[in-house]
């Protein structure tokens, strides 16, 4: 690699870095080592094709998508991890704060199988249509329909506080706006 293209690459990665983990953090259900290995793969593998690649975080965020779900097949025959007691629950006035809300999302974003939260990663906090999300994750656009209407009825259960609105509306009002880690 050139020394511009070095210093372009390294660039990019102290400029965006955090915005990519953050979009791994939710890709892996909030295990944030898994979102670690997960961001340094992409960028390993934008790294060695940077001079030929266009639109440089495109390219690291379908690497990213692309290995998720890899993992997410290779890990499909795997049995859950259980735990004797399920955590607390926020309620009533407890349930008032933005923080105490997101908390509770990302825990209920965790209970969510591989396919569900990665449907509603792409579809909600991405923003992207039905279709990308079925070429990316390489189903049909009906799975991923269904998909979407199921994972967001198990939200509204998880987590109430979401609102009969709907999660999409109150993720948005929490201040996860749809490609907001382009920004």
């Amino acid at each position: 690699m050139e020394a511009s293209s070095h210093d372009e690459f390294r660039e990019f990665v102290e400029m965006r870095s955090t915005a990519l983990l953050r979009l791994a953090v939710l890709l892996t259900g909030g295990d944030r080592h898994a979102a670690e290995d997960l961001l340094q793969i992409a960028l390993m593998k934008a790294y060695g094709r940077w001079g030929r690649i266009e639109q440089h975080e495109a390219y690291v965020r379908q690497v990213m998508y692309r290995q998720q779900v890899n993992r997410w097949r290779l890990r499909r025959h795997r049995a859950e991890t259980t735990v004797p007691v399920l955590p607390d629950e926020a309620t009533g006035a407890e349930a008032g704060s933005d923080a105490e809300l997101r908390i509770a999302l990302w825990a209920a974003l965790g209970r969510l199988t591989k396919r569900q939260r990665a449907v509603v990663v792409l579809r909600y906090f991405e923003d992207l249509p039905e279709a990308e999300v079925a070429a990316l994750l390489g189903c049909p656009v009906g799975t991923v329909r269904s998909t979407a209407h199921r994972s967001l009825a198990k939200l509204r259960l998880l987590v109430p506080e979401l609102g009969p609105e709907g999660p999409k509306e109150r993720i948005q009002s929490l201040g996860y706006t749809p490609k907001e880690v382009q920004r």
